[in-house]
């Protein structure tokens, strides 16, 4: 066995998920390949040198179909001998390509790999896939398939949280996003896309908030309530017999933004390392991958976390910085209260309520999160996970390499 080491990330900024979004005009292949010409132009990676790509992507149809992962690979210029494997597991689908690739690494398979994701919510929207789990009402109803919003409800309602409690931390999330941009701390990692005659260009996350205050979040409206009354917490209840209703206090303040991303990780062993010339920046202890029942499904990345740290022999207090895709309020105070992470070290820079949530490459972007802060703060171990559909849940456990 060999160690897993990360040697570079890249991001996109985030863009609306809609078609008003600034990214709109660039498919996901663009964001891709864009990524891929700037590790290149970084590190001085030879294409030639790579074993494999692969890429998470949640809604793989249309211009997100066809293994897009080979697709960038051809259309960047990386040569015919360059794979590439595209793989879903919902929203948890970034996080699990590093996951991967970092086990492929350490087991000799791969020398140098690159792993992440990308999604285009406002070119090919969420269910466009016409899967089973959300389009066929019979599989719907046996399994307890329900909006993420009704299982977010859900949750407060079972952990008793409040509409101001949930409220404090939508606020909370908005201002450390707002502080940490000003502040600079995305500007190694995001790889800003120039506007041209025919695209909009993007250089910041075009999500965040800094005006919101609580008064403003306390004026939005319950967003779930109308689907819950159409049916959605009846499937919900029928299923999750702890409860006789569901409160339904998330409002799209409280709640992840859809965002278009895409982000990538240069992953390689010690020796691939050295080849490059590269300095590694953390090595990726392990990864766990988890499931919880469908209806409260948005507890898995916190299972996943508390999986990977117990594998290490670890504890939650060992851990220096905790990104946790933010799969609204209720599951983030949950998490916090659980494994003791105060707002110092549970993403310290803001989240995906904040910044937004591009399905596939948000686990992507918050691996490479997690190792920007540790190196900013000199800390030694972090985990980033994410919350999928279905009660599926991924966690990456990572430790900053010293000199």
């Amino acid at each position: 066995m060999t160690d897993a080491l990360v040697l570079d990330y890249v991001r996109t900024p985030r863009g609306k998920g809609t078609a008003k979004g600034s990214l709109h005009g660039h498919t996901a292949v663009d964001l891709v390949v864009h990524l891929q010409q700037a590790l290149v132009e970084r590190t001085g990676l030879r294409p030639d040198t790579v074993d494999d790509i692969t890429l998470g992507c949640a809604t793989q149809v249309d211009e997100q179909g066809a293994d897009i992962a080979r697709t960038a690979a051809l259309l960047a210029g990386w040569g015919d001998d360059v794979p590439g494997a595209t793989i879903n597991r919902f929203c948890a689908s970034g996080v699990d390509a590093v996951g991967q690739t970092a086990a492929r690494v350490r087991a000799g398979d791969l020398r140098l790999a690159v792993a992440g994701g990308v999604e285009s919510v406002s070119r090919v929207p969420m269910f466009a896939d016409r899967g089973p789990l959300y389009c066929d009402p019979p599989t719907t109803r046996r399994i307890g398939a329900v909006l993420m919003g009704i299982s977010a409800d859900l949750n407060a309602t079972v952990e008793g949280f409040s509409r101001e409690e949930l409220d404090a931390y939508g606020l909370e999330t908005q201002l450390k996003a707002a502080a940490a941009w000003s502040a600079g701390a995305f500007e190694r990692s995001v790889v800003p896309l120039p506007a041209t005659a025919e695209r909009g260009g993007l250089d910041h996350d075009e999500l965040v908030r800094p005006s919101t205050t609580l008064e403003s979040l306390a004026a939005l409206s319950p967003a779930f309530a109308e689907a819950g009354a159409a049916g959605q917490d009846e499937i919900a209840l029928g299923v999750w017999k702890g409860i006789d209703h569901i409160d339904h206090l998330h409002t799209i303040g409280t709640s992840p933004q859809v965002a278009d991303a895409a982000a990538l990780l240069l992953i390689g062993s010690p020796e691939a390392a050295e080849a490059a010339g590269l300095t590694p920046r953390a090595r990726i202890v392990g990864a766990a991958s988890t499931a919880v029942n469908p209806v409260v499904m948005l507890t898995a990345g916190q299972s996943a976390v508390e999986q990977v740290i117990a594998r290490a022999g670890l504890s939650p207090d060992d851990i220096d910085v905790f990104e946790f895709a933010e799969a609204f309020s209720a599951l983030c105070l949950r998490f916090r209260r659980d494994l003791g992470a105060g707002p110092d070290r549970m993403n310290p820079n803001g989240g995906t309520m904040a910044m937004g949530h591009a399905f596939g490459a948000t686990g992507a972007i918050l691996v490479g999160s997690c190792v920007e802060e540790l190196e900013r703060r000199g800390g030694r171990y972090g985990v980033a996970a994410v919350s999928g559909a279905a009660g599926l849940g991924v966690a990456v456990l990572v430790e900053r390499v010293t000199a």
